[in-house]
């Protein structure tokens, strides 16, 4: 089994999704003592946080490859970035380390072309709703359609992940939000909704929408996980 680096800690709330679903999935194909090999570097996201406010996004580049370097040092031979907002630089942050990145973009727009989708919409923070470099990969690379909320919708869903979610707080008032947030989409044509931030599905499930949900956070580790075996 390869070594994995998980660049995380973006929140730490999603990160810990990210090293239970894993292991988990290597548990279920390997047996009751088995276990993923797992490297995990967890930034401190104020950090993180203050540079996205400040649209420092350079500065942000700097730190993830560093950090992307000190895994490879440590014996990663694939990385993980736990969050989608981030992967606004996987391509700088593959290039310095010189290892695979597995994309978190990829498995959901795999698995939605799988379902036969062709439009779909897309929750996360502001900047993976608002810059291409997200949507543009699921158009390319996958061939999908994507509707974002309005720019209200956007706010709303924004404000929740940064002022909610990240802080472990799940509340009833916002799911409803964002259940409203999903209907407009569904209303717009979106035939599934990719959750494009891995802390909404802490938030959302299954029921809270007329149509297929893809959560990144699950389809991601699910991905890692096949990485992994089949590394053996």
């Amino acid at each position: 089994m390869k070594m994995l680096g998980l660049i995380g800690g973006m929140s730490w709330e999603s990160s810990a999704q990210y090293y239970r679903l894993i292991n988990e999935g290597v548990r279920a194909a390997r047996g009751p003592t088995a276990s993923a090999r797992l490297l995990l570097w967890s930034f401190d996201f104020a950090e993180i946080e203050a540079l996205q406010r400040a649209g420092d996004w350079p500065a942000q580049t700097v730190l993830m490859i560093d950090a992307a370097q000190r895994l490879v040092g440590a014996g990663a031979e694939q990385l993980l970035i736990c969050t989608n907002t981030m992967h606004l630089m996987a391509d700088e942050v593959e290039a310095a380390a010189g290892i695979p990145l597995l994309h978190i973009a990829d498995p959901a727009g795999a698995t939605a072309r799988a379902a036969g989708m062709t439009k779909v919409g897309l929750l996360g923070t502001a900047f993976t709703m608002e810059q291409a470099f997200y949507r543009d990969r699921l158009a390319q690379r996958h061939g999908l359609e994507v509707l974002v909320p309005n720019e209200a919708d956007r706010a709303l869903v924004h404000r929740v992940i940064y002022d909610e979610l990240i802080a472990g707080v799940v509340s009833e008032s916002s799911r409803a939000t964002y259940r409203a947030v999903i209907a407009r989409l569904v209303d717009r044509g979106a035939e599934a909704v990719i959750l494009g931030c891995t802390e909404i599905m802490l938030l959302i499930g299954a029921e809270d929408s007329t149509v297929p949900l893809f959560d990144t956070t699950a389809l991601h580790a699910a991905a890692a996980v096949n990485a992994l075996l089949e590394s053996d």
